[in-house]
């Protein structure tokens, strides 16, 4: 059951359900070996059994090639669970995605540019969410702004996986950063002017053809 008040904002009442059971077993790993990405959610490290599931795929994917997007998720995971986060990022990865607090809640900085320094060591590609302020994508010395689309928001549920969702379908389509950034904003805009986190094909059609 989610929440909304008045200013957009949005809470949870979560009941994880079969999410919190995900094992090692329910991993479709043939179909992981010939996939270009691997995406990880930061919520299942809030489960031993899906932690331990998503480590697995991490190592998987690394060994048979296949490149690894992890989010933050939200910043309670990064604060109660930051050890685990780190677990389950393990070495290194190629993206990871998250929000100013998120970022230096698991960094202990409390600035962004000295949290990017630390995350640049453990992920090549860091996308960042700024909120009004749009997005930042740093890829090694390059570093590229997106404004955010301006729109009148009325439910933020879903906003970050709409982003990292759009930003992954532009990476796996070949597109430079800058293009997915702006997808990926475009469409967080889209999904925070609407109730719910979905947005029906014809929307998805639109967003591609501004891009």
């Amino acid at each position: 059951m989610v929440m909304v008040t008045p200013d957009a904002e949005r809470t949870m009442n979560t009941f994880l359900g079969i999410t919190a059971d995900f094992c090692e077993e329910e991993l479709h790993l043939d179909d992981l070996k010939e996939s270009q990405y691997l995406y990880i959610e930061g919520y299942l490290v809030t489960s031993d059994v899906s932690r331990a599931a998503a480590i697995q795929a991490r190592q998987v994917a690394k060994e048979h090639g296949v490149k690894v997007a992890m989010t933050f998720s939200d910043p309670a995971m990064v604060t109660y669970f930051k050890d685990n986060m780190a677990e389950m990022i393990g070495e290194h990865i190629d993206i990871l995605f998250g929000n100013e607090e998120e970022c230096m809640t698991f960094t202990g900085k409390d600035n962004m540019d000295e949290a990017i320094v630390e995350l640049q060591k453990i992920a090549d590609k860091l996308v960042i969410t700024l909120g009004s302020k749009g997005a930042m994508v740093v890829n090694g010395d390059d570093v590229i702004t997106v404004a955010a689309n301006k729109v009148e928001a009325v439910d933020t549920n879903g906003a970050g996986d709409m982003f990292a969702g759009a930003f992954m379908h532009g990476v796996t389509q070949g597109w430079d950063d800058e293009k997915s950034a702006k997808l990926a904003n475009a469409a967080a805009a889209e999904i925070v002017s609407v109730f719910g986190a979905r947005l029906d094909s014809s929307t998805h059609e639109k967003l591609l053809k501004a891009v």
